[in-house]
């Protein structure tokens, strides 16, 4: 059996020979048009900024980003009261980050992550992550017009246990 590579139609609004205009089929890979699953994103990363990350085991913010680091993933904790957690220094906020981020996995109320999502969007994360039971139309909205993937409701720690993904080092 052969590979094949799958192709989506879009819609494609816009302008042909500059005479046309409307809605017209274009195809593309299915990344212009499907949204990344969870699993997907959580598999491409490797570095994950956790805004909330707690001292508290306890908590999720505590007990999620360590299990992460257990799979492998670099875990860079955001908290303005701490100074090292999980063996990492620890970051007032995403704009105090050098590194590069794939995922902001968010432990903070709803009412915290459009603020968080606009400092996601300024350092050019590639996906916002809102926890279990977190869910902000407004973070939606930045994240996806500064070309972030979004997750919300869904906790990274399961996802990464059910799907097993582990990272390996480089």
């Amino acid at each position: 059996m052969g590979l094949y590579k799958r192709q989506a139609i879009c819609a494609y609004v816009g302008h042909v020979d500059n005479e046309q205009v409307g809605i017209f089929a274009a195809p593309t890979g299915l990344e212009g048009c499907v949204p990344k699953s969870s699993r997907d994103i959580l598999e491409g990363a490797r570095t994950i900024a956790v805004v909330g990350a707690s001292r508290d085991r306890r908590k999720a913010g505590g007990s999620v980003p360590e299990g992460l680091q257990r799979r492998g993933f670099r875990v860079i904790p955001i908290n303005p009261y701490a100074q090292e957690l999980f063996g990492e220094r620890v970051y007032r906020s995403l704009l105090d980050v050098p590194d590069k981020v794939d995922i902001v996995d968010v432990f903070r109320p709803a009412p915290d992550t459009p603020e968080i999502a606009r400092q996601a969007a300024a350092i050019g994360a590639g996906a916002l992550w809102l926890q279990l039971d977190i869910r902000s139309d407004e973070a939606r909205r930045i994240a996806e017009a500064a070309g972030m993937d979004y997750v919300e409701d869904e906790c990274t720690g399961v996802v990464a246990s059910l799907y097993r993904i582990r990272k390996t080092a480089a």
